[in-house]
């Protein structure tokens, strides 16, 4: 999956502000590049990949006329000749539409320090087609044991994980995903994914909160945060609780 990488720096907008003048003379750093790639890192599943690289190596990309947009898509035999575990391999290492897209994605200093209301791949090149969207809809379940599995395994819960997740409205995995968290502390965007299940959820008690109208509220952008301290952390994974247990419990 390619992500738009960028230095140019602009004002970041709610959570905290610094001075235009500051940030166009704000140079990143080794660490401010390393854990943006970090961020965006993926996951790839080990179900049938060299089968399927082998068939994606085959495919034959169509595009528009002005090459802005195209699909780069398995045949349709060859799609359903993949059992499902090798289907979710392709649609994790492989989304099948892309798309030039100018929207800029800024790198902020310490970004370590933050916690992002929104997933790095947000503006990102390639998406999932409506099918490879249907597939991980009508399988769910299969797909959040598949990525529990492989996190286990690899002890990464890779961006594309976060966004399938995020997709599915998985709340189901709230327990796991705190668990993961807290033996990977360096991963804040684990916390952004239990931002945006409460944010789909519609759970009342976050919708209410300070934290959401920071992140989600008039003024948002897809660079607004707030600041990483031992407090936001622990009142995320708690509401996020609270919101698993209501769901459980049969709440809305």
């Amino acid at each position: 999956m390619r992500y738009l990488i960028t230095v140019l720096i602009s004002i970041s907008g709610v959570a905290f502000s610094y001075a235009q003048d500051d940030l166009a003379l704000y140079e990143p750093t080794k660490a401010d590049y390393d854990y943006w790639e970090y961020r965006r890192k993926m996951t790839v599943p080990p179900y049938g990949l060299d089968k399927v690289k082998g068939l994606i190596k085959k495919i034959e990309i169509k595009s528009d006329d002005n090459d802005d947009m195209g699909l780069s898509a398995l045949s349709t035999a060859d799609f359903k000749s993949l059992t499902l575990r090798e289907k979710f391999t392709y649609t994790m290492v492989h989304p099948e539409v892309y798309s030039q897209n100018c929207d800029i994605r800024i790198m902020l200093p310490n970004e370590e320090q933050k916690i992002f209301g929104y997933l790095l791949s947000t503006l990102n090149e390639q998406t999932w087609s409506q099918r490879q969207l249907v597939f991980l809809r009508e399988n769910r379940d299969s797909v959040m044991s598949y990525i529990e599995e492989s996190t286990l395994r690899s002890k990464r819960m890779g961006v594309n994980y976060k966004d399938v997740i995020d997709e599915i409205n998985g709340w189901e995995m709230i327990p796991f995903i705190n668990t993961y968290f807290e033996s990977n502390k360096k991963d804040k965007d684990a916390l952004t994914l239990l931002l945006l299940l409460m944010k789909k959820g519609e759970y009342e008690e976050f919708l209410k909160s300070t934290s959401y109208r920071k992140l989600y509220g008039q003024s948002y952008n897809y660079e607004t945060y707030i600041e990483y301290n031992k407090a936001n952390e622990a009142l995320i994974l708690q509401r996020a609780m609270g919101y698993f247990k209501e769901k459980s419990a049969g709440g809305k």
